[in-house]
C-alpha cells in the first residue's frame, strides 16, 4: 500500500511544483462576462428514481456535476490559511469559476481547523463555513463539502494523535455532527464527502497521515492495526458512524466518500471497495487520472466503481496524458460515469497565459478542455458576473 501510494503521488509532484517550460502559444480570452449580482436559486440535488444519476427535485431536470476542486491556491495554501484576510479573493474565485462553467466546487475542510477539542468545535471556522454556503448560494454553484483533512500534518494536535481508534472516530463523528448542523437548510451543498481518500491498513500503519506529497498529506488511515479483524468491514463501520452523525441533523443531502483510484482491487486495494460500500453512500466518488495510450484499461477500471449507484469522478486532470485524451476519456466514461470535477486553484485560463511552468501549461490546458465541453444542462450556468465592473 505505501509502494502504490508514494508512486500515485510522485507522479503529481511535477504540477503541483511545475518545472520551467519554454514559452508556448498564447490563448484566447475568457467570453464575456455580463454583469448579475442577484442571488442564485439553486434546487435541492437528489439521486434519481431509477438510480442512474442524479436530478433537479423541483423540476425534475438532469443535474450533472461539473466543476473544479477548491482545495489551494496557486500560492500552496489551503483555503483556511488565506479566507480570514483575503475573503474577496475567494469570493472573486467562485465567480471565475462559475464563469468557467463550474456547478460544482469541492471545498477541503481541515478538521483541526474545525474542532478545537474532540467535542469542541471552533465557532470562528463554523461561521466561515456558513459564510461559504451564502457565497455558494449567491453565486449559483454547489459544494462538495469534503471533511476531516489533515493535508498539513504539522497542523494536527497533539491531543488529536493520542486518541485511541474509538476516540478518533468519535471526534470525527462530531466533526461531522456539526458540519450537518451548520449546512442542513442550504439548497446549495450537493453532498458531503465524509474523508479524502481514506485508507484501511493493511494490517498495520504507524502514522494516521499517509504518503507526504508536496508537503501534504491527503491520504488518511481510519485504523491503525487490524487487529485481526477484516478491512471491508472495518471500513464499513466507519462510514456508518459518520454517516449517522451526520443523518442526526440531516437526513436529506447526499453522501459519498473520496476513493483511491485502487480501491475496486482487493487485496491491495484502500480497503473500501465499492462493491462492499456502496449500500452506506448515496453514490460512489473515485479519484482517476487517465493515462496516455490506455484508454481502455481506464475506462475498465472506472467501469468497476459502477456497482449500482451514481459514479462521480472526484478528481480528474491531465496529468498523464493530453488534454485530447482527457477529453476523449470523458466522453467515453459518460456510460458509467455521472459527474466529473477537476482542479482550479486561483488562477484562469487567462491568468496562465505567460506561464514559465508545466503546471502552468497543464492547468491551462485543462481549463480550456473544461470550457469546451460545458457537459451540463446551459441553462445550470447561464448566469455569469463581471469581474472587472467600471
Amino acid at each position: 500500500m505505501a509502494h502504490l501510494l508514494n508512486s500515485f503521488y510522485a507522479a503529481l509532484l511535477l504540477v503541483f511544483l511545475g518545472s520551467p517550460l519554454c514559452g508556448h502559444a498564447a490563448v484566447r480570452d475568457p467570453r464575456p462576462a455580463q454583469s448579475h449580482h442577484s442571488k442564485q436559486k439553486l434546487e435541492w440535488i437528489k439521486v434519481s428514481h431509477d438510480g442512474k444519476g442524479f436530478v433537479r427535485v423541483a423540476s425534475g431536470k438532469p443535474f450533472t456535476p461539473w466543476g473544479f476542486n477548491y482545495d489551494r491556491d496557486y500560492k500552496m495554501r489551503l483555503l483556511e490559511e488565506y479566507w480570514n484576510d483575503e475573503w474577496q479573493t475567494i469570493v472573486e474565485d467562485f465567480r471565475k469559476m462559475k464563469n468557467l462553467g463550474a456547478n460544482v466546487v469541492r471545498v477541503h475542510l481541515q478538521f483541526p481547523k474545525f474542532m478545537d477539542a474532540p467535542d469542541q468545535p471552533n465557532q470562528a471556522a463554523f461561521k466561515k463555513l456558513e459564510n461559504i454556503l451564502s457565497l455558494a448560494e449567491e453565486t449559483g454553484v454547489y459544494l462538495d463539502v469534503t471533511g476531516l483533512g489533515g493535508y498539513r500534518k504539522a497542523d494536527v494536535p497533539v491531543w488529536f494523535d493520542a486518541l485511541t481508534e474509538n476516540e478518533r472516530w468519535t471526534a470525527q463523528a462530531n466533526f461531522w455532527r456539526h458540519v450537518a448542523k451548520h449546512c442542513r437548510r442550504s439548497p446549495a451543498v450537493f453532498c458531503y464527502n465524509l474523508m479524502n481518500e481514506p485508507v484501511v491498513p493493511n494490517p498495520k500503519f504507524k502514522d494516521w497521515l499517509v504518503g507526504e506529497f508536496a508537503g501534504f498529506y491527503y491520504v488518511q488511515a481510519i485504523a491503525l492495526d487490524l487487529q485481526g479483524r477484516n478491512r471491508t468491514e472495518v471500513g464499513r463501520q466507519w462510514i456508518s458512524q459518520m454517516t449517522a452523525a451526520i443523518r442526526q441533523h440531516d437526513k436529506r443531502h447526499l453522501i459519498t466518500i473520496g476513493l483511491l483510484p485502487n480501491s475496486a482491487d482487493k487485496p491491495s486495494g484502500s480497503g473500501f471497495q465499492p462493491r462492499e460500500i456502496v449500500s452506506e453512500v448515496d453514490f460512489i466518488s473515485v479519484h482517476y487520472y487517465p493515462r496516455a495510450g490506455e484508454l481502455e484499461k481506464d475506462l475498465n477500471t472506472v467501469k468497476k466503481f459502477s456497482v449500482g449507484k451514481p459514479v462521480v469522478i472526484e478528481e480528474i486532470f491531465p496529468m498523464h496524458c493530453s488534454s485530447k485524451e482527457l477529453r476523449t476519456f470523458i466522453e467515453r466514461s459518460r456510460q458509467h460515469v455521472n459527474g466529473w470535477i477537476g482542479f482550479y486553484w486561483g488562477q484562469t485560463p487567462e491568468d496562465l497565459r505567460n506561464g514559465t511552468t508545466l503546471s502552468d501549461l497543464l492547468t491551462r490546458e485543462w481549463l480550456e478542455l473544461f470550457q469546451q465541453m460545458q457537459v451540463d444542462s446551459p441553462t445550470q450556468n447561464s448566469q455569469r458576473y463581471n469581474l472587472n465592473p467600471k
